[in-house]
């Protein structure tokens, strides 16, 4: 495996690009793949392979990093933190692929923004203008119109990736406050053994035993989301986020495909309507932000809501 690199300027960001869409793919086809073999595995199978095998391309990363030494680390604590939000979050999410169509939990997992800038206020003492908190209200309503009360997606089904989402933004919280001191590589590792422990000490409760095309599906669910996670990371690296963002949430386009070719899953207008609305919301946050920072000091840090992938 190998990332695409670039030198600077327009290249960098070409590369960037590049890294998002390669990653996106790589997510979404993770995304239906869970969604499959939840038929037969549970969620807490479904999480062991993404953790354990999402450890051979960490490892190559690892290695070719700097080794071992760029995993050491005095905040044991905020690891642990990071990484039990981390496998809720990831449960949330692959419930949610199991009992929803794939294109509504993934729409409604993009509020992941909406929830990051809610929780910047107390959390990070950011100040929030009167425009980001029309859009944090107007993307939740795009959320309900993709749920729409007394319809066949609402339940407390609907509320797994909402769940997932608000999860995955107090774990965003984390790692900003770990990235001063913290390697990209010891956040993903810490949080990714410790998701393989805990699930393993699981299976003996859940263990179904995989046949071959089980058993090749489960590593691709680990080695596909890793593999993803370290293009995603390499992107936001060469690239700010407010130019990648966009091609992340095509996302939705892919669980839409998969949903209506494998699941017969067939979104109608409002669900569509709704997904365009958390969308607009999430990146109009977007633009904001990097407004306010100001886009050529300090890229601004941006939710991707990448369930799966981020739970690695």
């Amino acid at each position: 495996m190998s990332f695409l690199r670039a030198a600077q300027g327009s290249d960098s960001t070409l590369a960037g690009i590049a890294n998002l869409t390669i990653a996106t793919l790589l997510f979404g086809s993770m995304e239906a793949l869970v969604k499959w073999l939840s038929a037969d595995y549970s969620v807490w199978q479904l999480i062991f392979a993404r953790a354990a095998f999402g450890l051979i391309p960490l490892a190559f990363v690892v290695r070719h990093s700097g080794g071992l030494a760029i995993l050491r680390t005095r905040r044991p604590g905020i690891h642990a933190t990071r990484a039990i939000l981390g496998i809720a979050v990831t449960a949330c999410f692959f419930l949610a692929y199991a009992h929803m169509p794939l294109a509504d939990a993934i729409a409604i997992g993009f509020t992941g923004p909406l929830f990051l800038t809610i929780l910047s206020v107390p959390l990070l003492g950011e100040t929030v203008g009167p425009r980001r908190w029309a859009a944090v209200g107007v993307g939740f309503l795009g959320v309900l119109l993709i749920v729409r009360p007394g319809g066949d997606v609402f339940g407390w089904i609907a509320l797994l990736p909402l769940a997932g989402a608000l999860g995955y933004a107090f774990a965003v919280i984390c790692v900003r406050r770990m990235s001063r001191t913290e390697s990209n590589a010891a956040i993903v590792f810490y949080h990714t053994a410790v998701a393989a422990l805990v699930s393993g000490a699981a299976l003996p409760f859940v263990w179904v035993t995989p046949d071959l095309v089980g058993l090749v599906g489960l590593i691709a669910v680990g080695v596909i989301g890793g593999t993803a996670q370290m293009f995603m990371t390499q992107a936001l690296r060469l690239t700010p986020a407010a130019v990648v963002a966009p091609f992340d949430y095509s996302r939705i386009i892919l669980g839409i495909g998969f949903g209506v070719l494998i699941f017969a899953d067939m979104p109608d207008s409002w669900t569509l309507a709704g997904a365009g609305v958390v969308v607009a919301c999430g990146l109009y946050i977007l633009h904001r932000e990097t407004v306010r920072r100001g886009e050529a000091k300090a890229p601004a840090v941006v939710a991707l809501p990448k369930p799966a992938a981020q739970a690695g």
